[in-house]
């Protein structure tokens, strides 16, 4: 597994990493038979055995930094399974439960109830339209969850959330459809900050964010392109899309190691690094 690894002198002393355990469903069925996002085209060919063998490296980069991988089985004719942040929202041993925007997703949601009951969680039943962690993310160190809304998610989930979890939310309108997800505009590096997109929010949101996180490693529209933004950190490691190298330096500036992987043929279907991937927080 390939490092990027930034000087000694860039890496605040205090930067650790924290044992995490991650959700992912393995692209047994993956396709782009339909498309609900500008990533998605029905005519570009999919491989689907290199798509397997790409999910394969992102496990095992997470296990060879130390972190527990647990799987979802897949079901044919859920060809975007493998995009397990969007079953479910999971802060505080619970599991609040997604509800798909199309129609083609929506039988993913029960799948992602069954196994969340059968596992042991703690499951809330949603009432509003949201995509779990794909518009949903969480910043222990603040005890504030960061949601999204725009193109998926019912801004009224964000109000369902904090009902869920007794945490405050902090809504965020997304305004470029190419990132229909929080999640391709906005990860947590830390438990206290986050990197983002600014172009891909409404104003308002865009001035949140910059009173919020002053302090926050801000992407370009190419490092958005490349997915860079849809990424896993685990406070100190930042697994990242390879084709994202630009970002990745200045995540590197920033005083993180990064883990490049390459997930082209995941990212056909709209997604990359983070998308593959849901934590499960107890």
């Amino acid at each position: 597994m390939e490092k990027h690894r930034s000087s000694p002198a860039a890496a605040p002393a205090t930067r650790s990493p924290g044992r995490r355990t991650y959700l992912m469903c393995r692209p047994a069925y993956y396709a782009v038979e339909y498309a609900i996002n500008p990533w998605m085209d029905t005519t570009a060919p999919v491989d689907a055995a290199l798509a397997c063998a790409q999910w394969e490296a992102l496990v095992d980069a997470y296990t060879a930094l130390g972190h527990e991988v647990v799987t979802i089985e897949p079901e044919p004719g859920l060809p975007d399974m493998v995009y397990a942040a969007n079953g479910a929202f999971v802060v505080d041993g619970i599991a609040y439960g997604a509800s798909f925007r199309y129609p083609e997703r929506r039988p993913e949601a029960d799948a992602h109830e069954k196994w969340y009951r059968t596992s042991g969680w703690k499951y809330a039943e949603p009432e509003f339209i949201n995509e779990g962690e794909g518009d949903f993310t969480y910043l222990p160190g603040r005890e504030l969850i960061l949601a999204g809304w725009g193109f998926r998610t019912d801004a009224r989930a964000h109000a369902e959330a904090a009902d869920v979890f007794g945490r405050p939310v902090v809504s965020l309108r997304l305004i470029d459809p190419s990132y229909y997800h929080l999640d391709t505009a906005l990860a947590p590096l830390d438990d206290d900050n986050i990197a983002y997109f600014p172009e891909a929010f409404a104003p308002g949101s865009r001035l949140l964010l910059e009173r919020l996180f002053p302090d926050a490693v801000i992407a370009d529209a190419e490092d958005a392109a490349g997915f860079g933004l849809n990424f896993v950190s685990d406070g100190r490691n930042v697994v990242v899309n390879a084709e994202a190298a630009g970002f990745a330096r200045k995540l590197n500036d920033a005083g993180y190691e990064t883990v490049p992987v390459d997930l082209s043929e995941l990212k056909k279907g709209g997604g990359s690094v983070k998308c593959c991937t849901a934590e499960l927080r107890p």
